[in-house]
């Protein structure tokens, strides 16, 4: 008995280095995955960074990554759309800021529009053939659009329509928006290219 219980512990532990070791190479070769999808983007440490978090459900699948990274995007814009709502809610803004944080809501609003017809037409792209073609180009100018209304929205704080600490919170979190959608943007293109 005492034989059987030692090699049933050996059978069990060999076993799990098995499934560890497998794990393992497995986000291995996702990460290898994502870093070498994300080297062709604008912003490839953004890529890296943003995407690696969803290496398991990744894994080496174009669609699950052109996806993930579509669905961050949304995120961010959902995210700044909110923050910048806020914002315009302080008192004692300027009728230059309040302006300005008016339209950067409503450009980031259509983003947020633009990004979520977008993550539900690519789930539409996994058939190849003239359906593909169609639902992928829709993905793409709508992605396209969303970029453009983040970089109006980050155009209306040059200059002097907003100062301090708010103008810099707000362009940074632009910045990063548009970062992540561009990465979107191109990983959707690659996944577009191998179809």
């Amino acid at each position: 008995m005492g034989k059987g219980l030692h090699l049933s512990s050996l059978s069990l532990l060999v076993i799990c280095v098995v499934a560890v070791t497998y794990a393992r190479a497995a986000t291995t070769s996702s990460s290898n995955f994502i870093k070498s999808s994300c080297s062709t983007t604008r912003f490839p440490s953004v890529c890296v960074e943003s995407l690696s978090v969803y290496a398991n459900s990744i894994q080496q699948d174009p669609h699950e990554l052109a996806q993930t990274a579509l669905s961050l995007s949304l995120n961010r814009s959902e995210s700044t759309r909110a923050f910048v709502t806020k914002c315009n809610k302080l008192r004692g803004l300027k009728p230059r800021e309040y302006a300005a944080l008016k339209d950067c809501a409503e450009e980031i609003s259509d983003s947020c529009d633009r990004l979520s017809k977008s993550l539900k037409e690519l789930k539409l792209c996994k058939v190849k053939g003239e359906d593909f073609r169609w639902h992928i180009s829709n993905v793409e100018t709508w992605v396209s659009s969303a970029l453009t209304d983040d970089s109006t929205c980050g155009d209306g704080f040059s200059g002097n329509a907003l100062s301090g600490k708010m103008k810099d919170s707000i362009r940074g979190t632009m910045v990063n928006l548009a970062q992540v959608t561009s990465n979107a943007l191109s990983l959707i293109t690659q996944y577009a290219a191998k179809y």
